[in-house]
């Protein structure tokens, strides 16, 4: 950002262009000049006022009503005058000019937004969460990122926060106090007993935070399986139009496609991918290539098999290939020629669902299935939103802790422990912002919307 901190800041809070209403947002230490040459005076802390907004002549540029909220009870923590006028955008840009005359500047980008955040008035999630609601593509996202807003995400990392202080505190003064009434604290188990628990409670955080990243930036969904399975038909029959190729040729598809679509306001990418096969044509083969690699990028893998088949050897391989890495659903196509059932099925060891890609049944089952993977369901809707740079810093603190339990376990080293406790703390640190940079500060910010 390009101003200063203690600059007064105006922008339009309201949509842009013709409106019922458009509200004009001030925050900065010049509030009260500014409402006394253009309103006459401050309002009382937070009453709404009926008046008209002049110009450097004292003529009306509009009339509305003009609400005050004194520092430190605002959004931002500063002196913020909010100015309800008529939804015009020539008389918003009158105004604004007015403002700009009394030597306030237009917000940047997310600027209202960093200040209540520098100001402690909340955390760097829950900012992001007005983003994330604004932007919100369901009433499952919109109720999770509420949520974030109302502090769920935020309480969640402080109370794992509180409980890594007090475990570094505990073992460092094993550290520091080895001899202690001849008690071995590094070895009596509860140090390791402590650190488990934690283990425990953000593993747990984790998968929820995963589908709260689902709701917010949706699935990335990958499309894999034999040759001739359906794997096309069924990208077609999900898109509802004919995006790929579908022959009875083996290999049609040789290289990786890409589709967007939305089921109830919930994204998806969906990648289809070439069959997997072993093949002596250089270009099938390097498409399979690139098919096993997307499955690094994947937040589900859809798993075509032909029904009629079943689970045969080259899927067991696709499936020890995807190991842990990301959940598998497999899709058994082709009910409508092998008379299977369609919808759940409880078999194969995995989620399963049975398809025609040609008739279309099943594909409610499969809608709901996705909907549920994403959480984005009555019954397990998550409790907040979260983005890909809040499950980066919860990885790297599990990681921390994975080390921390090594060394000790491993090596009975209290100093390497307290190290990756403190590691794992910072990672936590950064959700929250308890730790972070101007440089994360300013590209967070700079996506949102300006009068936010």
């Amino acid at each position: 950002m390009t101003g200063t901190p203690g600059d007064t800041i105006a922008a339009l809070a309201s949509g842009a262009g013709r409106a019922g209403v458009a509200v004009v947002r001030v925050s900065g230490p010049k509030v009260p000049q500014i409402a006394e040459a253009v309103i006459g005076g401050l309002p009382g802390a937070r009453q709404a006022r009926l008046c008209a907004f002049v110009d450097g002549d004292g003529v009306a540029i509009d009339r509305g009503v003009a609400v005050y909220f004194a520092a430190p009870a605002s959004f931002t923590g500063e002196h913020v005058l909010e100015l309800q006028g008529h939804g015009s955008p020539v008389l918003v840009d009158m105004l604004l000019t007015r403002l700009l005359e009394l030597g306030v500047r237009l917000a940047e980008p997310g600027e209202f937004s960093r200040r209540a955040f520098l100001n402690d008035k909340l955390s760097l999630d829950q900012a992001e969460a007005i983003a994330d609601a604004i932007e919100a593509g369901s009433s499952a996202a919109a109720r999770a990122a509420m949520r974030s807003l109302e502090g769920t995400f935020s309480r969640e990392i402080d109370a794992l926060v509180a409980a890594l202080v007090e475990l570094r505190v505990y073992t460092e003064g094993a550290i520091d106090f080895p001899d202690e009434d001849d008690v071995d604290f590094l070895g009596d188990g509860e140090i390791e007993r402590r650190l488990a628990a934690i283990r425990e409670r953000l593993a747990e955080l984790r998968t929820r935070a995963a589908q709260g990243a689902s709701l917010r930036e949706g699935l990335r969904l990958v499309i894999l399986g034999s040759p001739n399975v359906g794997k096309s038909s069924l990208l077609n029959r999900l898109a509802r139009r004919d995006t790929a190729i579908v022959t009875d040729i083996a290999g049609t598809t040789r290289d990786v496609l890409h589709e967007q679509l939305s089921i109830d306001g919930l994204p998806l990418t969906l990648v289809d991918t070439a069959g997997l096969r072993e093949t002596d044509d250089p270009i099938e083969a390097e498409g399979v290539r690139r098919a096993k690699a997307e499955i690094q990028h994947a937040d589900r893998v859809l798993l075509v098999i032909d029904d009629r088949h079943g689970l045969g050897a080259d899927e067991q391989a696709v499936l020890a290939e995807i190991d842990a890495r990301c959940p598998v659903t497999v899709i058994a196509n082709k009910v409508d020629l092998s008379a299977g059932p369609s919808g759940v099925r409880a078999a194969l060891g995995h989620d399963t669902i049975g398809v025609s890609a040609t008739t279309g049944a099943g594909f409610d089952a499969l809608a709901a299935h996705l909907k549920q993977a994403a959480g984005m369901n009555d019954d397990a809707t998550p409790a907040f939103v979260a983005r890909r740079r809040h499950l980066d810093a919860l990885a790297r603190a599990a990681e921390a802790l994975e080390a921390g339990y090594e060394r000790l376990v491993v090596d009975a080293a209290g100093e390497l422990l307290a190290e990756e406790l403190r590691t794992a703390q910072n990672a936590l640190g950064e959700i929250t912002g308890t730790f972070t940079s101007d440089d994360l500060l300013g590209a967070i910010f700079s996506s949102f919307c300006i009068g936010k």
